[in-house]
């Protein structure tokens, strides 16, 4: 059996955990996060996943976990422990990343940000910006030292569009899709419209105010689950990778292993 890696990316809405043979993601999984759900259930679930996807736990030798759910931290690494039969290593700002942290509080980033801006700046090695559109949508700029100058929080898309649902009483909820025009002919049609293409204009502004703060053209990348909605209709984003975060996961790991770029056990 050969020797696997165990990523697990906690974020607001989602859990995603992946499984790396050396740098190859083999197989990934996505669960709601629940902060009520127990480590034994969380076991269950990727263990019965893992079975799905052809996999047994014994191939599993090392695991990661970046949680921006402290409720859910403890959870996960006791149940990659459980299940598992390994420790994890869980995500700080005191890790190795290969950046240096500007923020005035690195403990105040996000872990999230943290791994993101580690994998992008690892594989681009330029002045980067990274969109991650989840739970918040957040703008990171990198410049091609390697440093983490900060960044920008802004609520998400569903954010906005569930805050628009309970707000205004005679709109109903629509699907997330492109409408075929901007100047919608119902309403259905006006609310995609507006949330589709006003969401990609938000984007666009702030990566041009961030760009001009760089003072330097920026490569603009995005990642997470909704960059496939709106990244199509921002100018501004150049690049999309939907597994960077696991992916940096993974990194971070063979850092923190002292491994080489190419081996991590």
């Amino acid at each position: 059996m050969n020797p696997m890696l165990l990523a697990i990316d906690i974020g607001n809405t989602n859990v995603v955990a992946g499984i790396f043979d050396g740098s190859t993601l083999l197989t990934h999984w996505r669960l709601a996060t629940d902060p009520k759900t127990t480590a034994d259930e969380y076991g269950v679930l990727c263990l019965s996943l893992m079975v799905r996807d052809g996999r047994v736990s014994q191939q599993i030798t090392g695991a990661i976990i970046s949680s921006v759910v402290p409720a859910l931290t403890e959870t996960f690494e006791s149940m990659v422990e459980t299940s598992f039969g390994c420790t994890p290593i869980t995500v700080s700002p005191d890790m190795d990343t290969g950046l240096t942290l500007k923020y005035s509080n690195p403990k105040e980033i996000g872990s999230d940000r943290i791994v993101n801006a580690a994998a992008a700046y690892e594989k681009f090695r330029r002045d980067l910006i990274i969109v991650d559109f989840g739970t918040a949508t957040t703008f990171c700029a990198i410049n091609r030292d390697g440093e983490y100058l900060g960044g920008v929080i802004a609520p998400g898309l569903i954010i906005s569009a569930d805050a628009l649902f309970t707000r205004a009483a005679k709109l109903s909820k629509v699907e997330l899709v492109r409408p075929k025009t901007v100047i919608g002919t119902d309403t259905a049609g006006s609310i995609q419209s507006g949330l589709i293409f006003g969401y990609a204009g938000l984007v666009d502004t702030l990566i041009q105010r961030m760009v001009g703060e760089m003072g330097r053209t920026s490569y603009v990348i995005a990642t997470g689950g909704l960059a496939p909605v709106i990244a199509p209709e921002a100018r501004s984003i150049q690049h999309i990778e939907p597994f960077l975060t696991l992916h940096g996961l993974e990194l971070l790991y063979r850092r923190a292993r002292g491994a080489s770029l190419t081996q991590w056990l």
